[in-house]
């Protein structure tokens, strides 16, 4: 799934559910309201239409000498009411005192031979009911109902009502509905589209938010760099004092490593310049290897700390190629007496050490020390990176070291050969500081058949 849209931890899908999951009640609402207000409509003017016709009847109501009720249908003006099951139908009947009714004293030609059926109903002179109920053939209808009375018969009362199919009507609000459905869905995935921008363009800051991390993170910027809107700029403003203030801290732990090795190297020196100006003591040469060593343990646990402080620290990034470059030609000057063929293969000018140049220049250096002490003629260096790795190999024609002993070179103060000086901390400081990167130091048997000694560590972007 697509960073940042994992639900539940997506302040996106939150978002976006919550606006859509309202706007389908609101469309459904909408939906159920409009649809009820159209076929309310509909039948209300259903209704007038049958008033209409039901006042047409009244008007055209006679009753002859006998007393018997009358209606022209040459009179009337609906087509409908003269064809067989035309859904317009018209009723006359007569009710007895006694509520007893004599259906269908009269009725429309539409009816044919079929009659419209009501239960005996109260009602005052002149007032209209409305019922549904059923019609010929079985089709629903309306029915508008009126009670009658007559001057010349005060016992009789006559009932005369009007009914109409009603199919086609809720065909037509049905259809109404069906395109007020389609309507609101058209409308609802232009809205949906809508919340879908906003919810982008609303939260499109975190996500510059986030590309300034990436570019702290790969080192590219020390702060969090760009144009934030005005409710995430304090957000920004505080994270960019912690890193100021983190950085202030890291120096201030430079500077107190600096001055404790200030501190701790001046009196070896003066140590180690006593030693050597004391003739024919037997002493003098101890003193100054001691001294020596403890140089190096000082170097050693001064770089450890270095690193520790400044490990993950936002914005580091050495390039490698320069300081590579500047490596070989102090080793092919420390080296010159034995003509050494030091050489590092083509890398791209882009590849970078996410840590301190002083720590990359402590790892290498060592390295390429190690291999220089070690060759018979040539040291070659080559870099590659892979994914977030940058690997940087030294290979030398040394005598190389047994795969059983490489393990224990790696070791604090083990040296394979004692005759030659030193204190046996290079490779042991590279593996300590490569650690504390993340990194490591391994060792194989290089194309020449010396050492090749891998150096990995997190790249730079």
């Amino acid at each position: 799934m697509i960073s940042g849209w994992r639900w539940p931890g997506s302040l996106r899908l939150r978002l976006l559910g919550a606006t859509l999951v309202t706007l389908a009640l609101a469309l459904a609402g909408a939906h159920a309201w409009l649809g009820g207000l159209f076929r309310d409509h509909v039948l209300r003017q259903f209704d007038t239409t049958l008033v209409l016709q039901l006042d047409q009847l009244t008007a055209r109501l006679e009753f002859d000498a006998q007393g018997q009720p009358l209606i022209d249908p040459r009179s009337l003006s609906d087509p409908r009411l003269d064809k067989p099951y035309s859904g317009l139908y018209w009723q006359l009947d007569r009710m007895s005192p006694g509520g007893q009714t004599r259906v269908g004293v009269l009725h429309s030609r539409s009816l044919w031979d079929t009659q419209l059926a009501l239960s005996a109903d109260a009602l005052a002179d002149g007032d209209l009911h409305t019922h549904d109920g059923l019609g010929p053939q079985g089709h629903a209808v309306r029915i508008v109902e009126r009670s009658l009375a007559v001057p010349e018969q005060p016992q009789a009362r006559w009932r005369l009502m009007v009914a109409a199919d009603t199919r086609e009507a809720l065909a037509a609000a049905d259809d109404f509905n069906g395109v007020l459905a389609a309507s609101l869905a058209g409308l609802g995935a232009l809205l949906a589209l809508a919340a879908l921008a906003q919810v982008a363009v609303g939260l499109a800051p975190l996500k510059a938010m986030q590309r300034a991390l990436q570019q702290v993170r790969q080192a590219r910027t020390a702060r969090l760099e760009g144009r934030f809107p005005a409710e995430v700029q304090p957000l920004i403003d505080d994270f960019n004092g912690v890193l100021d203030r983190n950085a202030e801290v890291v120096g201030r732990a430079r500077t107190q490593a600096g001055n404790l090795a200030h501190a701790l190297k001046t009196p070896l020196a003066v140590l180690g310049n006593a030693a050597a100006q004391v003739p024919g003591n037997d002493l003098a040469p101890l003193v100054a290897e001691q001294v020596q060593v403890a140089q190096r343990h000082i170097q050693w646990h001064l770089a450890r700390a270095r690193v520790a402080a400044s490990q993950g620290l936002p914005g580091q990034r050495t390039p490698l190629q320069p300081l590579l470059a500047g490596l070989l030609r102090v080793m092919g000057t420390l080296h010159a007496e034995r003509g050494l063929d030091i050489a590092a293969a083509d890398m791209p000018a882009d590849l970078a050490f996410a840590g301190e140049e002083q720590d990359l220049q402590e790892m290498l250096g060592n390295l390429l020390d190690n291999a220089c002490r070690c060759a018979r003629g040539a040291v070659h260096v080559h870099a590659v990176r892979e994914g977030a790795l940058l690997h940087i190999v030294v290979d030398d024609d040394g005598p190389g070291i047994a795969p059983a002993q490489r393990a224990d070179v790696l070791q604090r103060g083990v040296r394979l050969d004692e005759s030659t000086p030193g204190s046996g901390l290079g490779l042991a400081i590279v593996v300590e500081l490569a650690a504390l990167y993340g990194g490591a130091l391994t060792l194989d048997t290089s194309p020449a058949g010396g050492l090749s000694a891998r150096l990995t560590l997190p790249a730079a972007a």
